[in-house]
């Protein structure tokens, strides 16, 4: 049986290989270890094999894994949809959000943010398929959100966020890809602290990469499929 140690040298070797393919620097893509469903042994293991950035969708899953972990020194990304009323403990909480596609959302994150905790990084989850069932703005509407975020005071605009349609052919998926990342150049030429573009995932972690992601949420790769509930 392939364990947790195992996927994660695999899965940083496909990221090394998909860099060097890319000629690109292969320190230039981080792995975030996609947690949902996961359990803080499953968790352990994955920190014992060298991961400390942890993406959760599931808020209150998610503060009890933070807290059964607090003595290790994680990074913890929020990756999930945001309700208004979820903003507190995400404030709190988190390092990262990556699910921000709504100002007020942005404005309360800000807000609830606790003065002796850095500022909290932000990315803009762009619906680059205009997918009807997905969360995210359209591109048309990034620059206005982008500027709203960076003038916020306990914020710090990092970069963008996708999840491309399922069903599109490689070329279609490819195409997704080179969309958002010339949307990420765009944007970090307006705002310097932006640098990270989170795209790609157990699937098309190579196809990510060729295309410019600095950031791969890995869940499947890493820990296996995930467990059928039961009721």
């Amino acid at each position: 049986m392939i364990s947790i140690a195992d996927n994660v040298k695999n899965v940083s070797q496909r990221i090394q290989k998909a860099t060097k393919l890319a000629s690109r620097d292969e320190n230039s893509v981080q792995l975030l270890a996609v947690t949902k469903t996961r359990s803080p042994d499953e968790l352990k293991t994955a920190i014992q094999s060298g991961l400390t950035q942890f993406g959760e969708n599931y808020l209150q899953e998610a503060l009890i894994k933070i807290d059964a972990l607090q003595h290790y020194p994680l990074v913890w990304h929020f990756i999930g949809p945001i309700q208004s009323n979820k903003t507190r403990a995400i404030a709190e909480k988190f390092d990262w959000v990556h699910s921000v596609d709504r100002l007020k959302v942005a404005q309360r994150l800000s807000a609830q943010r606790p003065d002796n905790l850095k500022p909290l990084n932000i990315c803009i989850q762009v619906n680059i398929n205009d997918e009807h069932s997905k969360s995210g703005i359209p591109l048309a509407d990034l620059n206005e959100l982008a500027e709203s975020i960076a003038a916020l005071p306990n914020l710090t605009l990092k970069g963008l966020m996708t999840i491309p349609a399922a069903s599109q052919s490689e070329d279609d998926l490819r195409n997704s890809f080179k969309e958002m990342h010339r949307a990420f150049e765009s944007l970090k030429q307006k705002h310097g602290s932006v640098d990270t573009l989170s795209m790609g995932m157990s699937g098309d972690i190579e196809i990510a990469i060729a295309e410019g992601s600095t950031m791969v949420r890995v869940g499947t790769a890493l820990f296996g499929k995930r467990p059928v509930p039961t009721n």
